[in-house]
């Protein structure tokens, strides 16, 4: 939430002024709007913002007179019972309901019969149009989108969540029930929120115009100054203008955005360093690891042998002689081996000696 300084100074009395003067354009209006009067039309605030904001946002406001009787249209989604049908969980919750203090007349839909009976699309449609509000059970509310189309979110009908097992839960349905939401597009710089309707008296209507724009004024995620006009209309009345901001709020906003840039960048350039040194870290652990795990190698120690020779087997000569000879092929190849190895040489006596000298 934005600080005090960022809501909008909004003037009671011009506000007093719009509201009397869309009451008398109510009634000085034709037969066909006097009977959307009689049901209870709808008055809605006009919200211009001087920058398209970057995200969507949604903002409950929670108004001091509620927008629906008791007997309001209100649908609520719950999840399927275990071992009960659709018939029991639709009584099961009635009656949870009823003993919570829960006193508006709410239609519950169970999960199972969503998918079952509403699935064609003209079923959906019929559905969209039978009520004003939804609401869902936390527990299946991611569940929804796939089921129920995409024209309850365009219709700004998108169901609000609601935990069923809450100690409060009579205090949390009657604020939803009662209060309205804003949804700030990132498509446009204007957005509506309903916070009355004609049948209200004007210090009712005052008082929900206030109360809706402080809300949203603390709430808006860039400030409050970013507002630029604010209008109070009907459904087929003019928009009357009701503030006006100077052109001072855009510095202000332009100040605020740069603040929001220059802390986003220091944001990230202290993420950066953090992960620059983690993985410094990490690169001097590993390499300490390294060091530890190469003094921890153990030194090769030379193994020692044996002085003493092994004793060999002494064959004895009766083992030789039992050894097999060997085949007649290969004995004769080794005797051929040996006669060409081996040649003779003659003896060479003194006579052979004499014998030579007397030739010569």
């Amino acid at each position: 939430m934005e600080s005090p300084r960022d809501e909008l100074d909004l003037d009671r009395f011009q506000v007093t002024k719009a509201v009397q003067a869309l009451q008398a354009c109510l009634k000085s209006s034709s037969s066909s709007q006097k009977l959307f009067e009689n049901d209870g039309q709808a008055i809605s605030l006009l919200l211009t913002q001087w920058k398209i904001p970057r995200k969507e946002q949604t903002i409950r406001i929670s108004l001091p007179h509620g927008l629906r009787t008791e007997s309001g249209d209100v649908c609520l989604f719950t999840r399927d019972e275990p071992r009960m049908t659709s018939e029991q969980t639709v009584r099961f919750y009635k009656k949870l309901l009823a003993e919570r203090g829960v006193k508006n007349a709410i239609e519950v839909i169970p999960f199972n019969m969503l998918k079952t009976e509403y699935k064609p699309f003209e079923a959906k449609r019929r559905l969209l149009g039978n009520f004003d509000l939804f609401l869902s059970d936390a527990r299946i509310r991611r569940r929804l989108p796939s089921h129920i189309g995409k024209h309850f979110y365009e219709r700004k009908k998108a169901p609000l969540s609601v935990d069923l097992e809450s100690k409060h839960l009579a205090r949390d349905m009657e604020r939803l029930i009662q209060g309205t939401s804003l949804t700030v597009s990132n498509k446009g710089s204007c957005c509506m929120v309903r916070v009355a309707h004609s049948g209200m008296t004007a210090d009712e209507m005052v008082e929900n115009v206030m109360t809706a724009v402080s809300t949203i004024s603390a709430k808006l995620a860039m400030t409050g100054k970013n507002i630029k006009i604010i209008h109070l209309k009907s459904l087929t009345s003019v928009a009357l203008p009701i503030y006006t901001s100077d052109l001072s709020h855009l510095a202000v906003v332009e100040e605020a955005r740069k603040k929001a840039r220059s802390t986003k960048g220091a944001k990230k350039r202290k993420r950066e360093n953090k992960n620059t040194e983690v993985s410094d870290l990490k690169t001097n652990e590993t390499e300490e690891e390294k060091d530890r795990k190469e003094e921890e190698i153990p030194q090769l120690v030379p193994i020692e042998m044996p002085t003493k020779k092994p004793k060999q087997e002494t064959i004895s000569k009766k083992g030789l002689k039992k050894v097999p000879k060997p085949a007649a092929g290969k004995g004769l190849k080794k005797t051929v081996k040996d006669t060409k190895l081996t040649k003779k040489t003659p003896k060479v006596t003194a006579r052979d000696l004499k014998r030579k000298a007397k030739n010569k």
